[in-house]
């Protein structure tokens, strides 16, 4: 689609993204709430709420690709434009948007209506001076760099409160602003504030009186406690409260019946029936935060929260601190999520068993689901059963020792976990035992890790398998499981292993750190063309394979560790893509074979290996045109005339430990 083509009303949302510079990441919804408040959104005659429209208007920029998706960055989405799909909506807004950054002051056109500003210590002042001569100024949005940053002080924000009374959006992100001024309540019209980042350790009352904001985003500000008067901001759609210090949540916030993002609900210690204010809050979606319940105390004022017919939240985090409330299990029962739920994170639970709704029929649409720090519980709930149920993640729950046929449910008509993709065990420090079943038709990924007491084998039929990682499991005495599909395994720090037959797909490749490891017949593992990464801790082998590596052109990444011959079993130079070479206490290895090193390594790193040092003269380093790394740790006889002057002309990073022995 040509962008002459699209609505009027759909460039108009393009062109106002000519606000943000180059390259810049935005939130969809916090896009859509700034299209909101600019009133962009509005218009007759049409069922659609705004909230509607603003997802339907940034689909259709997203399908024609003027909105690209950039790869999920802490988990969540970000979107960018491409800088001629930006230069496009810079030709459109034309002096209506403008961008102000580093040194360029300039004088700005009346007619401009929305500036993008950072502020620096040298330019602050005339900047902010030029920009309240626009009365007219609809949005302003100012980023810091810090502690560089031009602080934004009272004097400055009375200026611009009382001359920019038109403002409907003001961002302050990452500013040097330490307390917001009363005069803020100037701006009658002010639809969105972001004061995300700054070092505002409580708003002042007046903020209260801004009858028209629907967006007030407090992310990761050392707010404690929100003004007492905030339940009069009656058209708050939209309140974000992530790593606040927020301890409470303000009296009343039950009345702000139009809130649909609420991030965070914290129940307040000695006022557990906070949670209560939950009730009329029907309109909630997306994700919240409840925490502090080991604050609440009467299951019926959690029941009156009525979280299950809050049919719009999709992902809910609920949070207790360390303590044990012997109510915990009946307020978490009381606490039913919607069945539409699809996210669920559960934190320092401190019953001895989990609340029954966490079952397949109670959550058919849960896809993700993490238990942490559940250290009391010594059985886990038949989430084998939950239809939907795409990753799983277990840790800190040292209660639990066994792992059984409880942990898949008793259901016989259905597979067990039918859908997971994604399995994680990690830090369960009392957990010996896993009976493992039938199951796991589609698992793609198992990471067991920091679990010293586990014993048992793995389940051994599982077709999808493609990432095993198996990690400081000091106990942990089995076979590789059978999954032709692999292409990454690790196993790392465990008692004993036994290596049938290692599969054909294999990219990356970690055995190390490991007490024992057998080989079950002596044929040549490691016969494999599209190997990537190697990475073999020998000094654990019983008796070590055949190492006749095949892998010529794939193999980038190896690293040998206590190899006990005199020479290689490879020659390193015959990789044509090998970029990163690591030995590491190799005691007898004196040479590398004939031909020496790839020409197109990067990286070497040597370590503890004295006799190979000693011929360092026949390694031919000034024929790697391509290093750019070199670190090389001995001790001091062998090391003290080293390096000589040529071989470092063109290295970026040469490291040299010397082991200085008394």
């Amino acid at each position: 689609m040509s962008y002459h083509n699209l609505p009027s009303n759909l460039k108009c949302c393009f062109a106002y993204c000519s606000i943000f510079p180059k390259g810049y990441k935005f939130d969809k919804n916090k896009l859509i709430n700034l299209w909101m408040a600019e009133g962009l959104l509005k218009f007759r005659g049409g069922d659609k709420s705004e909230e509607e429209l603003g997802n339907e208007f940034f689909d259709d920029l997203e399908s024609i690709s003027f909105f690209q998706e950039q790869p999920y960055l802490w988990g969540d989405k970000r979107f960018f434009m491409h800088d001629l799909v930006n230069d496009l909506a810079k030709s459109e807004s034309r002096e209506f948007c403008l961008q102000i950054a580093g040194d360029s002051v300039q004088d700005i056109s009346e007619r401009t209506r929305h500036i993008w500003c950072c502020l620096s210590l040298k330019d602050g002042t005339i900047i902010l001076k030029r920009v309240c001569k626009i009365k007219g100024l609809h949005s302003l949005l100012v980023l810091g760099y810090g502690d560089k940053c031009f602080k934004i002080s009272n004097n400055v924000q009375h200026d611009l409160f009382s001359i920019l009374k038109h403002l409907r959006m003001l961002l302050f992100n990452r500013c040097n602003l330490t307390e917001l001024a009363d005069e803020i309540s100037n701006l009658k019209l002010l639809c969105y504030l972001d004061l995300s980042h700054t070092s505002i350790k409580r708003l002042p009352d007046s903020i209260c009186k801004l009858y028209n904001l629907q967006t007030l985003i407090l992310q990761s500000c050392p707010l404690s406690e929100l003004p007492s008067d905030f339940y009069k901001l009656a058209n708050l759609c939209h309140l974000y409260l992530e790593q606040t210090r927020i301890e409470k949540m303000p009296e009343h916030i039950g009345r702000l019946n139009h809130l649909q993002t609420l991030t965070t609900f914290v129940v307040g210690e000695q006022r557990g029936s906070d949670i209560k204010e939950l009730t009329k809050l029907n309109h909630l979606e997306g994700k919240i935060c409840l925490s502090g319940l080991e604050n609440a105390i009467d299951p019926m004022d959690a029941a009156k929260a009525i979280l299950k017919d809050k049919k719009h939240l999709e992902e809910l985090n609920m949070e207790s601190c360390y303590g044990y409330n012997r109510r915990e299990m009946i307020i978490y029962e009381a606490l039913q999520p919607n069945i539409n739920l699809k996210r669920l994170t559960i934190t320092c639970y401190r019953d001895t068993s989990f609340p029954n709704w966490l079952k397949g029929c109670y959550l058919p649409n849960l896809v993700f689901l993490k238990l942490l720090r559940c250290g009391l519980c010594s059985k886990l709930p038949p989430l084998g059963q939950l239809p939907s149920l795409k990753e799983l993640s277990i840790s800190r729950s040292d209660g639990i020792e066994f792992i059984g046929e409880e942990f898949y449910g008793n259901n016989l008509t259905n597979v067990p976990f039918k859908s997971l993709e994604v399995l994680k065990f990690d830090r369960i420090h009392g957990w010996q035992e896993w009976l493992c079943l039938e199951g796991f038709p589609l698992l793609k990924e198992l990471y067991i890790k920091d679990c010293p007491k586990l014993k048992s084998a793995l389940p051994q039929h599982l077709p999808s398998l493609q990432k095993l990682e198996i990690t400081r499991c000091k106990e942990w005495k089995a076979s590789i499981p059978k999954a032709a599909n692999i292409f990454e395994l690790e196993l790392n720090g465990c008692d004993s292993i036994l290596v049938n037959e290692l599969p054909s797909n294999l990219k990356r490749f970690i055995l190390h750190g490991n007490r024992f490891v057998e080989f079950s017949v002596d044929q040549n593992f490691f016969n494999n063309a599209i190997l990537e990464e190697l990475k073999l801790d020998v000094s654990g082998f019983i008796e070590c394979p055949s190492l006749d590596l095949r892998c010529y052109n794939s193999l980038r990444k190896l690293y040998i560790k206590g190899w006990r011959s005199s020479s290689l079993p490879i020659a390193p130079h015959l990789f044509a893509n090998l970029h990163y070479l690591v030995l590491y206490n190799c005691q007898h290895l004196e040479s590398f074979p004939v031909g020496s090193l790839p020409s197109n390594l990067n990286r070497l790193e040597i370590y503890d290996c004295p006799k190979l040092i000693a011929s360092r003269g026949e390694w031919g380093l000034l024929e790697l045109n391509s290093l750019k790394e070199f670190r090389v740790s001995d001790d001091f006889e062998n090391m003290k005339s080293f390096p000589e002057e040529s071989c470092c002309h063109q290295l970026f990073t040469l490291f040299i430990c010397i082991n200085v022995q008394s």
